[in-house]
């Protein structure tokens, strides 16, 4: 399938997990945006699957709460009425492969030939939806869009990839990963290959080290559950910072093609050199009052924050050290990319920095002589604010808008792709192993602090 724009028969994109926080918050206010936009076909359908016993009105009437507070465009109510009569509510037992059946025969009474398929729940749910899908709606037309983390390992994600497959081409699986999706991240690639200054110095002769930070304020909130199965490396590193780090460190595609984009980036994470001395490369946290949120173990060992060192082997990078950190409970919410370009003689070195979240921009900062002397010199700055600028702010798509818009399209080069994914699991799989064989220790810090104090000793952290 190419998109949506190519189906000439009625399309619905089923969300399983319609009555989860996902489905709230981000992906119906980002098709309401959709819907007000024009970019939803007139007989698109939105069929979300619960086992709440809501009717189509209550339901419905909890939507517009959750759209009203999160769209990015302006409610209005006749806009909402409008796309209040795209969704239908539809009870069933996803767990239950027997429902499926139940679900198909929906489907023809609604003459629904062109499906998205939307996997807003846990991974342990994955598994049981495809089986139930590939008993029951194997003949249908379909793409599915699978939320990260893809499996718990490598050999889980290897496992239901497979099962995917015995149901859907590779080309019909979408792995979001909505840092793909933000505007910022987007622009990565047009500031290194659109500006010479920069495409020219991307590389170890100019650049000292290269650092990639998502801190975040909120604890483990409701996630407890799945998130003290998975912690900071898994939940984090392994999908959204590892991609942001192969877009940033990548050779420049061969094309503007998606597949070509895909190729750079799992060429860059295929380079990653496996991590040896833990003690050395890795700082792992759990910050306080961890161990008394609701549904976590009072034994639990899983980090909340990680900060690590690596490094690429390749011509480009070789020597370059790259420092990723995340962590929960931290001082204050920031995604950025940081690159630090190396000293002239005892002068500072210069500094971009890529803001991803909350601001969006890019901050530039070099040496130039103070005014009025003969030799002394300081540190100024360029500072573009993107999401400063209302009319950047009104225009600019919502990440999950984005990428539903792109799946809808056939538009591939947002999403992750298998051969990445695998080659992420890898290096975390192995870093993982390596960290419980030496025995390396889990550092606890303070919430609201800047995580644990011997990440400090890995890198100067530019804030």
């Amino acid at each position: 399938m190419t998109g949506l724009e190519t189906m000439r028969n009625k399309t619905a994109i089923t969300l399983f997990g319609g009555t989860g926080d996902l489905t709230y918050r981000k992906l119906l206010p980002a098709l309401y945006n959709l819907n007000g936009l024009g970019k939803l076909a007139d007989d698109f359908k939105i069929v979300v699957i619960g086992r709440r016993e809501y009717s189509q009105a209550d339901y419905i009437n909890i939507v517009r709460n959750w759209v009203k507070e999160h769209a990015r465009t302006k409610f209005d109510d006749e806009q909402f009425e409008s796309y209040a009569k795209r969704i239908i509510y539809f009870k069933m037992n996803m767990t239950n492969e027997d429902d499926y059946a139940m679900l198909q025969e929906f489907y023809a009474r609604e003459d629904i030939q062109n499906h998205v398929y939307y996997f807003a729940v846990a991974p342990s749910f994955f598994m049981t939806i495809t089986n139930g899908l590939k008993k029951h709606c194997s003949e249908n037309n379909a793409k599915v869009i699978i939320e990260k983390p893809f499996g718990e390992d490598l050999e889980k994600a290897g496992l239901l990839n497979n099962e995917l497959e015995k149901f859907f081409n590779q080309d019909e699986i979408y792995h979001i990963d909505h840092y793909l999706g933000k505007e910022m991240i987007q622009n990565i690639l047009s500031l290194r290959f659109k500006n010479i200054i920069f495409k020219g110095i991307w590389n170890k002769d100019f650049i000292e080290n290269v650092q990639i930070t998502a801190a975040e304020t909120v604890g483990v909130g409701t996630r407890a559950s799945y998130y003290d199965k998975s912690g900071a490396l898994k939940d984090m590193v392994q999908n959204h910072l590892l991609q942001v780090l192969s877009l940033v460190a990548m050779e420049e595609p061969k094309g503007t093609e998606s597949s070509r984009i895909h190729e750079s980036q799992y060429n860059l994470l295929s380079a990653l050199k496996p991590i040896e001395d833990v003690r050395d490369s890795l700082v792992m946290g759990q910050y306080e009052g961890y161990l008394q949120e609701e549904n976590i173990p009072a034994d639990s060992k899983t980090e909340t924050y990680a900060a690590l060192k690596l490094y690429v082997d390749n011509e480009r990078w070789q020597g370059v050290p790259f420092f990723i950190r995340t962590g929960k409970k931290m001082d204050s919410r920031e995604t950025q990319v940081v690159v630090q370009f190396k000293a002239v003689g005892d002068v500072p070195g210069n500094v971009l920095i890529i803001r991803i979240q909350p601001d969006e921009g890019v901050y530039f900062q070099f040496n130039a002589k103070k005014p009025g002397t003969e030799k002394e010199l300081q540190q100024i700055s360029l500072d573009f604010c993107q999401s400063c600028i209302l009319e950047n702010r009104i225009n600019t798509p919502e990440a999950y808008e984005r990428l539903l818009d792109a799946c809808f399209k056939g538009d591939r080069s947002l999403f992750s792709q298998w051969d990445q994914i695998v080659a992420s699991w890898t290096f975390v799989n192995d870093l993982i192993a390596k960290y419980e064989e030496q025995g390396s220790p889990l550092y606890t810090y303070e919430q609201g602090s800047k995580g644990p104090k011997e990440a400090d000793k890995l890198v100067n952290w530019v804030k």
